[in-house]
This record gives structure tokens, C-alpha cells and sequence, in this order.
């Protein structure tokens, strides 16, 4: 035995002890290979589940590694000084290997130390947005809303967002300190119009229908001076005026809680479209082509000038 493992060490350059060292490595690998094959072998005809299966495996497979792992360590190396460094080693190697699942611990002891969000949260994080159903170990349960949804309402999917993220992404919350959001509903009107009309109209409805999430956003910022700084100009409901290709734009903004978007949506248009309906020089822009004759209908600066030009023509 020694006189082969002499041949061999001179054939690959080594010596006699490590050459000895790399055949019982081999040999043990081999043997906890066979081992764990075996065991896979024998769970797979008692258990017919498949997710206890899948879990079952996965232990094997983990413990079959630390098994190896610490026997290999006691092959290759010897005394407290080469375990200090065998443990290290294996240390460094769980951290490459476990980086996700030890990245979403550390998450876990943020989130409830920190706390950015509690149960009862609406976030997003990395496109995913929710409301906060249960903070587990590894990853965050979330009532997902939006996606194909109109005005960020469930849809009845269950969504994990993984611990880790809070230092990987932003994380928005839409309920955390000032729960309230800014809203805007955008109403255009053809250029024909009485839009001054109309404006006060909408600045009517707006205030009567929201203008109480503002005296309760006052109260909020008040409450959460002292963790928040958050400064606004004013709370109050507003109409701005703007020109769109089509018509002019009236844009109502208001405050409103996130999961009555659409419900205030609604209640705006429903009142805007009763309002409307009694006002015969108010219309609603649609996509239109118009073909307008110059000397008739511009500006009389302009239809004199037209007509100039008519006169000047050869």
C-alpha cells in the first residue's frame, strides 16, 4: 500500500501524506454520496406528499454537506489553531452560500426594530404594492393591489416580498404617518366653453367632497411633528387650468386616503357630470379634426389681415 501510494505521489508531484489525504477525502465523499442516495432512495417510497418530500430532501442534502464538510476538516486539518481556520472557512462559505436568506434575517430584525411599516401597511417596494397581511422571518405577505387593477384596488393575489429588500430598494409607504394622498382628476373641456364657469363648478364640488381629509391630514402632521419632518403650503382642495391639445384642462387635486381612490373617483365624476348636465355653455373636449376658414372665424385682427392679404394678391 505504501510502495503504490509512493508511485502515485511521484506520478503527480506530491507527497506520500497528502496523496494519502486526497484518497480518503475521495473515498468519503463517495461514501456520504452513496449514503445520502440510499436515504433519498428509501424516503421516496414511504412518502408519496410531495412538499413534505421536497423539505425532507432539502435537509438531507444540508446535512449530508455538514457532515462531509467536518469530515474532510478532520482529515486535512489538525489542532484548535487549523479548526479555528476550518470554522472560518466554513463560516465565509455559509455566508456566500446563504447570502439572501441571512440578508432578509437581518431585514426581519430592521423591520421590527425600525419598524418602516407595520400590519396594516399599504407599501410598494421593487414594482410590488400591498397591503401588509403578516411579517414572517424570510419575506413579507402582502394583499397585493394594482397591476391590472384601476386605482390601486385588491386583486386577490398573495404577495412575498422578500425581507431584503428594504436595503436593496425604495420602500414606499403609503399610510405611514400622513396617511392621506394627493389625488388629481383631470377634466377637459372644448376651447368653446365657459371654463371660468366651469372652474368654479369643479372648485365646488371638490371642496365639498374632500376638503374633510384635509383638516384630518392637519391633525396627522401635528401628531407626527416630532418623528416627521413633512411641510405643505396648504391641505386645502384645488382646481388648476392648463391647455391640452384638445380643449382646456381643469385639474381638480385634493387629498383622499389610499383605498378610497376609486370611490372618490367615482363620487367627483358622478357630481361633475350632474353639474355639467345643467349647463348648456359647458362641454366636454373629445378627440375632434376641425377644418377652420381664416376669414371667417380668427380674431378680427386677423380677418383683417386676411382680407388684406386677399386685396394684395396678384
Amino acid at each position: 500500500m505504501n510502495r503504490w501510494v509512493d508511485q502515485v505521489g511521484t506520478w503527480i508531484g506530491l507527497d506520500p501524506f497528502t496523496v494519502t489525504k486526497l484518497f480518503l477525502s475521495l473515498f468519503l465523499l463517495l461514501a456520504v454520496f452513496v449514503a445520502k442516495t440510499s436515504v433519498l432512495r428509501l424516503i421516496r417510497r414511504r412518502i408519496q406528499d410531495a412538499d413534505r418530500l421536497y423539505r425532507i430532501r432539502r435537509t438531507v442534502n444540508y446535512t449530508a454537506g455538514v457532515i462531509a464538510l467536518l469530515a474532510l476538516g478532520r482529515i486535512w486539518f489538525h489542532g484548535l489553531h487549523d479548526i479555528g481556520v476550518l470554522l472560518g472557512l466554513a463560516a465565509a462559505g455559509l455566508a456566500i452560500a446563504l447570502k439572501e436568506p441571512l440578508l432578509n434575517l437581518v431585514g426581519w430584525v430592521y423591520i421590527l426594530t425600525r419598524r418602516p411599516f407595520v400590519v396594516g401597511d399599504r407599501i410598494e417596494s421593487n414594482g410590488v404594492m400591498g397591503d401588509v397581511i403578516d411579517i414572517r422571518l424570510f419575506q413579507v405577505y402582502l394583499l397585493e393591489c394594482g397591476r391590472w387593477v384601476e386605482a390601486d384596488q385588491f386583486t386577490g393575489r398573495i404577495a412575498l416580498l422578500p425581507n431584503g429588500s428594504v436595503f436593496q430598494h425604495t420602500l414606499i409607504n403609503y399610510t405611514h404617518g400622513f396617511e392621506p394622498i394627493w389625488d388629481e382628476l383631470a377634466v377637459v373641456l372644448s376651447f368653446e366653453s365657459d371654463w371660468r364657469r366651469a372652474k368654479r363648478l369643479l372648485e365646488g364640488i371638490n371642496t365639498e367632497l374632500t376638503s374633510s381629509y384635509g383638516q384630518e391630514a392637519e391633525q396627522q402632521l401635528r401628531d407626527t411633528a416630532g418623528e416627521h419632518f413633512i411641510q405643505y403650503g396648504a391641505l386645502n382642495p384645488a382646481v388648476y387650468t392648463s391647455v391640452k391639445e384638445n380643449g382646456v384642462c381643469l385639474t381638480l387635486r385634493y387629498l383622499v386616503p389610499p383605498r378610497e381612490r376609486r370611490g372618490m373617483n367615482e363620487k367627483l365624476w358622478e357630481a361633475i357630470l350632474d353639474a355639467f348636465e345643467k349647463e348648456p355653455n359647458i362641454q366636454f373636449a373629445y378627440p375632434t379634426t376641425r377644418f377652420m376658414e381664416h376669414p371667417l372665424e380668427a380674431k378680427a385682427a386677423l380677418r383683417r389681415g386676411g382680407r388684406l392679404d386677399a386685396l394684395t394678391e396678384p
